[in-house]
């Protein structure tokens, strides 16, 4: 009788083992209940385009956006410029992250950005370390075809997507009853005009009705804000506030400070 090769029975398992992790971890897609009344992916692109379109106070770069359900289930994923690689192609993934960030960390009462975290997860802040937390999921973010980035059957769509982002681009997504149904996610600019292009296409959207917020301005609640004094040299300056975010530019400042107000 033969013996079989004990190293080749080995590789055998690890490869039937690998291939039924794989196919338990596959997302399936994101049913019409899973997404009620969420942005459609020709919505999230139209509402997308026309931020991305505007004077940001960032690079004038094309962008990813992702919206994730209440569950952090991948709604809808899209880019603004000619094909998958007129963005950043690893901001499909940071787009994801800060659209899962925002809808873990806000609460039917409270919204938080992901702008609003900066200070917090810087070290010896209240959260430091909370970037760790939830890490991503990366069969939902690698898995596919590239080909399909971005567009109607985007393979993270369907999946959770997982992931802690902690500077400007992710909000909390609230209907017209004030409810909490999800995250937006944008990335591909600097992290400053990133948040200046989610909150307009939150906005067009219209998923901004917000309850309540820690930014100190009743009308964006949820905004940047600007008010961390810089040390000297390296040092991590200080919050006043406690949810200070580094300003990128003064046009991406005073462009934040007249958005467009929540409903």
């Amino acid at each position: 009788m033969k013996q079989r090769n004990p190293l080749s029975m080995v590789l055998a398992l690890f490869a039937l083992s690998f291939a039924s992790l794989s196919a338990v971890a596959q997302p399936s897609p994101a049913g019409p209940a899973e997404c009620k009344g969420l942005p459609t992916h020709h919505q999230l692109l139209v509402a997308l385009a026309a931020a991305r379109a505007q004077t940001n106070g960032g690079f004038n770069l094309d962008m990813w956006g992702v919206v994730v359900n209440r569950d952090g289930v991948v709604c809808a994923v899209a880019f603004t410029g000619a094909d998958r690689g007129s963005q950043w192609p690893g901001s499909r993934n940071i787009a994801a992250q800060k659209a899962n960030t925002a809808n873990a960390f806000s609460l039917p009462q409270l919204a938080l950005s992901t702008a609003n975290l900066y200070t917090a997860t810087q070290p010896g802040g209240s959260l430091f370390g909370l970037q760790a937390s939830n890490p991503v999921d990366p069969f939902v973010a690698y898995r596919g075809d590239p080909e399909l980035y971005g567009q109607l059957n985007d393979p993270m769509i369907g999946g959770r997507i997982g992931g802690v982002d902690v500077f400007g681009g992710g909000l909390g997504l609230y209907n017209a009853q004030k409810v909490l149904i999800g995250g937006l996610g944008v990335s591909g600019d600097s992290s400053c005009a990133d948040h200046n292009i989610a909150w307009r296409t939150r906005h067009s959207l219209n998923l901004d009705f917000v309850p309540a917020g820690v930014s100190g301005d009743s009308a964006r609640p949820d905004n940047i804000v600007y008010d961390i004094v810089q040390a000297p040299g390296f040092q991590i300056g200080s919050s006043p506030s406690g949810w200070g975010h580094p300003a990128c530019s003064s046009a991406a400042t005073s462009i934040a400070a007249n958005l467009p107000a929540v409903q």
